[in-house]
């Protein structure tokens, strides 16, 4: 009887525990990145990279956000000599304007594309550097807002936006995705893929496989045969997750089982299993123009949700950036800290239960900032002079309290963000459980009080 009544409230735990959102793992699971020492709370570390969009064109219009000035006009022919005008047919320059449900096209990215919108320092020649660019016209001064995407506002609103994270090179996805997992451009004769592949390159992954630390490289739609031997055609692949460019990690079977398909990080986050950093990278959800932004919008709050409802929730931080600035407008003038950088800003967002609530972030960073977090956290030495330099993100968190709970945010800007496993819920299902233990236990006493009948033969 004991054991039926003890099987019961057993249940009964999983039950109410369930109703509030959690699951029995979020009670308490043997998590091995939990056991390993960092300077911060911090346990789990994500990190995630997007595609082709800049500060100004997510959030140029965000309240307290280093944004679009106002006047700003940027003028057709940087070379012509003419009042600035706007508002009509052939007009001398182009203001900022929403762009809302316009289609798009892809402006491209490259060392010579940047070179003509920076303009030498004068950040004037957004316009002008399409002037040859069939379908472009004045598509680099357009920006989205609130209406577009409401999930990343929202969670502007309760976590982290930095407002001073530049792009690492003055260039295209080649350099920034090296950078992001090297601190160096990897290819120093050009912003391209090697045939011969990377492995003269220190990556994190090294740092952290010799100091003990777990890592995994999540990717979206991830295709194993393709390597820097075997591109076939999807060399974007190759981009977008670095490591396949080395033959260590594509050779030796222990590294390169930490190349992933995405879908593995919803199963580790379920098992409490997450390492403690995570690289991750989107493929369709990439937001990549002309791309749609609801389904990258959709791919990141899946997971963020996912983050969440886990165990893991209580020590980790997720954090996304973009690639490069796709020929978008940004008016802040990146900071030459070397021949290669920075390039214009990138949208970035933090989410953390340690994060600062609705703050924008003015520390001055770049994709190098994620690689400092890491060696400072986790104790592992810098890789090169650009990360060493690079300052990290630490002064997003605010580590004196204890974690925020986890707030479910809605995918439109009208409806009220909802504490997740709708709290209120949990009272009811308590009384329940209270009321079904007390006939439980009602019962047994009952029954151990009557006597023993004989049963009559």
């Amino acid at each position: 009887m004991r054991r039926r009544i003890a099987s019961a409230l057993g249940a009964l735990v999983v039950m109410v525990s369930t109703s509030a959102g959690l699951t029995p793992a979020a009670a308490g699971t043997s998590d091995p990145a939990e056991k390993l020492a960092t300077t911060t709370p911090i346990k789990h570390f994500m990190v995630l990279m997007q595609s082709s969009h800049t500060f100004d064109n997510y959030f140029g219009t965000y309240p307290g956000a280093d944004g679009i000035p106002a006047g700003t006009c940027m003028p057709v022919d940087t070379a012509a000599v003419v009042p600035a005008k706007s508002g009509a047919a052939g007009a001398a320059c182009v203001k900022p304007f929403a762009i809302g449900g316009k289609d798009v096209v892809d402006l491209g990215q490259s060392t010579d594309l940047f070179a003509a919108e920076y303009n030498g320092g004068k950040m004037n020649g957004f316009v002008s550097a399409f002037s040859q660019h069939q379908g472009a016209g004045g598509q680099a001064m357009g920006h989205y807002d609130d209406s577009d995407i409401p999930y990343y506002w929202n969670v502007a609103d309760n976590y982290v936006l930095f407002d001073r994270l530049f792009t690492s090179a003055a260039g295209g996805s080649v350099w920034n995705h090296m950078y992001w997992i090297s601190g160096t451009p990897g290819n120093l004769r050009g912003d391209e893929l090697l045939p011969d592949g990377f492995d003269g390159v220190t990556t994190i992954f090294d740092r952290l496989q010799k100091a003990g630390v777990s890592w995994k490289f999540y990717v979206e739609n991830y295709q194993p045969q393709v390597t820097f031997r075997s591109p076939g055609d999807n060399t974007s692949e190759l981009v977008r997750v670095p490591l396949l460019n080395f033959r260590r990690f594509v050779d030796n079977p222990a590294l390169r089982s930490h190349i992933v398909d995405m879908t593995q990080y919803y199963k580790d986050v379920k098992a409490g299993t997450l390492p403690a950093v995570s690289f991750m990278s989107s493929s369709g959800a990439s937001e990549h123009p002309p791309g749609n932004l609801a389904g990258g919008e959709r791919f990141i709050r899946s997971l963020v949700n996912a983050l969440m409802s886990s165990s893991a929730w209580r020590s980790s931080a997720f954090m996304w950036t973009y690639d490069d600035w796709g020929g978008w407008y940004d008016h802040v003038k990146p900071p030459a800290v070397d021949k290669y950088g920075y390039g214009f800003r990138s949208p970035a967002l933090l989410v953390s239960p340690y994060a600062k609530k609705g703050v924008v972030d003015h520390t001055t960073l770049d994709f190098t900032s994620e690689l400092k977090f890491i060696e400072n956290n986790w104790g592992v030495a810098p890789l090169a002079a650009r990360d060493k330099a690079a300052n990290d993100i630490t002064s997003a968190f605010d580590f004196t309290a204890g974690p925020r709970q986890a707030v479910i945010l809605p995918r439109t800007r009208a409806a009220t963000p909802l504490p997740l496993g709708r709290i209120g819920a949990v009272y009811p299902a308590y009384g329940v459980a209270v009321v079904v233990v007390a006939v439980l236990i009602g019962f047994a006493l009952r029954r151990r009080r009557q006597p023993t009948v004989g049963i009559a033969r």
